[in-house]
């Protein structure tokens, strides 16, 4: 269990309009920060005034980019209670990606338990307007200032919080999706499995050049055959046909599509529901298949999942040409997935799976 010091601020901040948070443009009184030495280990953890951090020129993540993070939320019930959502594996996760770039890896109780105190300490800056949350972003990169590729002696794990407003303030809109045919996001035997940074760099190419084409994201085929469907954006996708659910394999420490801890949410939803879901790697969805069902009208639905939108519907997929799917109005099992889960979110469903973690 972590020894967690506190140094109080000197003046609070002023809390934003709660009805017009936006996203990532906000940050509360305090952050956690805890050093990691090599040859000693993790030491102080504390919660600190937020402010800028000093770079040295030469700090290793500027160079070489040796950095990962992770996304989650924390939810304010009608009763007042504020609750994270599965914690514990988005935990799990930051240490798949940190083994996999030579990095630290944060006892998923140190993680928890770094997460939960900050949070409790900004309670008050978690919003009660509906669909508002507070994002919770930890992340670590190397600190060391060396130049020189190899794993740096000084890393920093810290955690941040952003209040942030309804994704979808005016209701969920399917989204139009360009198909990218000669940019890939990942490979099996890189980064793909991993919430790194440089994962999300290298996609700006390809989603500039879907929005001048009148697109909102990029759907990401394999970095191999360029033809098995994998992510769309920055979110996992899902496609229900003839009544069947199929989503891209992706497993902790392996493959080229990250392990979403909302994709798997979805997974065991469906899967109580009594749905069918199709997704190891014998039964990878390609490009043609997926025109192919939506030619002979077996194509219902689909969906991009991930932590801020929860679930994106596709209303217009373009490859070659277009497809349109569900007269572009978001489909009865999306609208389920995203009912069921931020009911459970946000505390107005009993959660059956044992998801929520109460922050007292």
């Amino acid at each position: 269990m972590l020894n967690i010091r506190f140094e109080k601020a000197d003046k609070l901040k002023e809390k934003p309009d709660q009805n017009n948070l936006g996203f990532g443009k906000y940050y509360t009184d305090y952050m956690f920060v805890m050093d990691w030495f090599k040859g000693k280990g993790f030491t102080d953890p504390r919660i600190v005034p937020y402010a800028p951090i000093p770079f040295d020129p030469a700090c290793l993540v500027l160079h070489y980019a040796q950095e990962t993070f992770e996304g989650m939320k924390a939810y304010k019930t009608e009763d007042g209670r504020t609750l994270l959502f599965r914690p514990e594996m988005n935990a799990r996760r930051f240490q798949t990606s940190n083994e996999r770039l030579c990095m630290p890896q944060v006892p998923v109780d140190d993680f928890v338990q770094a997460v939960t105190e900050l949070v409790k300490v900004e309670k008050d800056w978690v919003p009660t307007a509906p669909n508002t949350s507070l994002y919770i972003r930890p992340f670590m990169f190397a600190y060391q200032p060396k130049l020189g590729v190899h794993d740096a002696e000084h890393y920093l794990f810290m955690v941040i919080l952003s209040p942030v407003g309804s994704y979808y303030p005016e209701g969920l809109k399917p989204v139009k999706i360009y198909v990218e045919e000669d940019m890939v996001r990942a490979v099996t035997g890189g980064t793909g499995f991993t919430k790194c940074g440089g994962n999300y760099a290298s996609s700006i190419l390809a989603q500039i050049e879907a929005e001048k084409k009148g697109y909102s994201q990029v759907l990401w085929l394999d970095g191999v055959h360029k033809k098995y469907i994998e992510e769309v954006g920055t979110m996992n996708v899902m496609f229900k046909i003839d009544g069947e659910i199929y989503t891209a394999p992706a497993e902790l420490g392996k493959g080229s599509v990250l392990p979403g801890v909302t994709r798997d949410s979805m997974i065991k939803l469906l899967r109580s529901k009594g749905y069918k879901v199709h997704d190891t790697e014998e039964e990878r969805l390609s490009i043609d298949d997926l025109l192919k069902a939506a030619k002979e009208g077996k194509l219902e639905e689909a969906f991009g999942t991930g932590t801020a939108a929860v679930i994106s519907p596709i209303g217009v997929l373009a490859y070659k040409d277009k497809v349109f799917f569900n007269n572009e109005k978001i489909g009865p099992v999306s609208q389920m997935l995203f009912d069921t889960l931020t009911g459970i979110q946000w505390g107005r469903l009993k959660d059956e799976f044992g998801w929520t973690v109460e922050v007292k």
